[in-house]
């Protein structure tokens, strides 16, 4: 088997602003395996968060040339990927599901024991912006078709945003993402005070590291509690069993579609939700978590419709709702 791989920058349409930071675009490494006239691709992106840098990626991925190059089938490939950066080794990973579709000749989730795969509602993320303009950006959002809306908190306007965003789509659910930025005390008096506003969960409001206070929120909670950066592997799940109501899945975090598939395993059967995340990416970066898309109660992989230009196509959700282009592997394809 080959790895080849490139660099491209992803722009966004306007700044995104949350708790911690305020992005304008960001770099995305597309590698591309080859395999008996095949080509199957994945995308990492690089996150100051996760710390990943183009030269972080690179290196890494000239690490495992030669892993790949003994690899005979994808399967070995996939069984044989080294431990490193979770969203490398995420996008290593939609490389070989995309090979597999594609020599089966069905999408990738056909692969899996899964529910029949159905177009789903997507959320669209409103960053940290005054009231006026999160209402605005949410009254264009339902206009166009969102019936999910993320709204992000963390300084403040957050009652106003949030009771702005209400009002300009009353039919809407709405997800509250405070990335980490309330303290636990905060956390349960803003949602008691925010109980008439109907939201349907809140995402990690408190900072990663103490699962005891995430799991002190959880008892205390008016509406469903999901964590995200407290729940990156399968370890992690496990200790929040009886914590929270639901975990937020994001590729990036654990490693890909085979590591996924067993949190979302653990998670259910533990009666927990799930959230399928994302981080802003191409459609080629967002492809493999739609592949989950039955297992969710939620899903939030809005990541492509936040560019500018998106250098792939294949799974819509302009108008709210994702859709599979039915194509063998990851179902995208180059613009």
């Amino acid at each position: 088997m080959k790895l080849v791989w490139s660099t491209r920058e992803l722009v966004l349409r306007e700044p995104f602003r949350i708790s911690r930071s305020v992005m304008a675009g960001r770099q995305a490494v597309e590698l591309t395996l080859e395999h008996e006239g095949r080509l199957g691709h994945g995308e990492v992106v690089t996150s100051e968060y996760f710390r990943l840098d183009v030269d972080g990626i690179a290196a890494a991925l000239t690490g495992w040339q030669r892993v790949v190059e003994a690899a005979a089938t994808p399967e070995q490939l996939l069984d044989a990927l080294p431990h490193g950066p979770p969203g490398v080794r995420a996008a290593a990973d939609a490389a070989v599901h995309d090979l597999l579709g594609k020599r089966a000749g069905v999408p990738t989730h056909a692969l899996f024991d899964s529910p029949e795969w159905t177009a789903v509602p997507t959320a669209y993320t409103i960053g940290l912006s005054s009231p006026q303009d999160a209402a605005a950006k949410a009254g264009a959002l339902v206009a166009q078709g969102f019936s999910v809306l993320k709204v992000k908190a963390g300084d403040e306007h957050d009652l106003a945003r949030l009771t702005a965003v209400r009002a300009a789509a009353p039919e809407a659910r709405l997800l509250l993402d405070p990335n980490g930025a309330w303290t636990p005390e905060h956390t349960v008096r803003f949602l008691e005070r925010t109980a008439d506003l109907l939201l349907d969960a809140v995402e990690q409001p408190i900072a990663p590291g103490t699962p005891d206070r995430l799991a002190w929120v959880g008892a205390r909670s008016p509406v469903p509690l999901i964590a995200d950066e407290d729940a990156s592997t399968l370890d992690d799940v496990r200790g929040l069993v009886g914590a929270v109501d639901g975990i937020n899945v994001k590729l990036a975090k654990c490693g890909g579609l085979r590591a996924a598939r067993e949190i979302v395993t653990a998670a259910r059967g533990a009666g927990m939700d799930v959230m399928l995340g994302c981080l802003v990416a191409s459609s080629l970066g967002i492809a493999p978590a739609v592949q989950l898309t039955p297992h969710a109660r939620w899903v939030d992989l809005d990541g492509h419709l936040l560019l500018a230009r998106d250098p792939w196509t294949g799974l819509g959700g302009e108008d709210g709702t994702l859709r599979l282009s039915g194509r063998a592997g990851l179902g995208v394809v180059r613009r």
